[in-house]
């Protein structure tokens, strides 16, 4: 064990700012997965989200002086790689909403949108496992970037409201506002993925008419990459 594996994260930032070579590099290994898993899901595809993350990290490398310390090491480096993941998403005017790589939660142990049992299921269950995947990516990729940080946050990767208004820098109120729109929208396009209710009183069971269904747990494929 080295000086660096045991020592805090605004301890190797601070090592960092004075010149060691080794402290970023042993501050990104430990937050990677986290990292990764926010910028993968609110790029929508692993190639911008591999771009978005390294301008994130070449940002934060640099800037790495500027860190006063109001808040958590991990909270700032959050704020600078979805600032640069918006920033890519705002330039590109799009939305893309490809399948995602489905490896990164069995390291991380945050949301996915595969959940660990897919690997059990058997060819029929596992297309539909993969139908209820892309039509949550779709769905996702239909919000403002705005919105779908912050659903990413919250409700994806389980972070308090509180955190995510940190790590985006707007107030709580704001990203409660966000979540609450967001789910708004997804609500109409995720209802078909809604279980059907069990049958009452002699009626047949179907869908509610409203109901948003995005799945929390499992582990997407493909590790994060390293930022040259």
């Amino acid at each position: 064990m080295t000086e660096l594996t045991v020592a805090s994260d605004a301890e190797l930032l601070a090592l960092h700012v004075e010149g060691d070579p080794e402290a970023f590099g042993e501050l990104f290994a430990r937050h990677r997965d986290r990292l990764w898993a926010v910028a993968l899901r609110t790029m929508g595809n692993p190639e911008d989200a591999a771009d978005g993350l390294q301008e994130g990290m070449i940002a934060a490398f640099r800037r790495a002086g500027s860190f006063r310390g109001d808040a958590a090491v991990t909270t700032w480096l959050h704020r600078v790689v979805v600032n640069a993941c918006l920033d890519r998403l705002r330039a590109m005017k799009v939305r893309r909403a490809e399948a995602l790589p489905d490896d990164l939660e069995e390291r991380a142990g945050r949301g996915a949108l595969v959940t660990s049992t897919d690997a059990q299921l058997d060819p029929a269950e596992l297309t539909v496992a993969d139908e209820r995947r892309r039509l949550v990516i779709d769905a996702l990729g239909t919000l403002s970037p705005d919105q779908r940080t912050a659903l990413v946050l919250v409700d994806m990767e389980g972070y308090p409201v509180a955190e995510a208004a940190a790590m985006l820098g707007v107030a709580e109120g704001t990203v409660k506002s966000r979540c609450f729109r967001g789910r708004a929208k997804l609500a109409p396009l995720l209802g078909i993925l809604a279980p059907a209710p069990a049958p009452e009183d002699g009626l047949p069971a179907g869908n509610p008419p409203v109901a948003a269904d995005v799945p929390t747990t499992g582990s997407p494929r493909g590790s994060p990459p390293t930022p040259h």
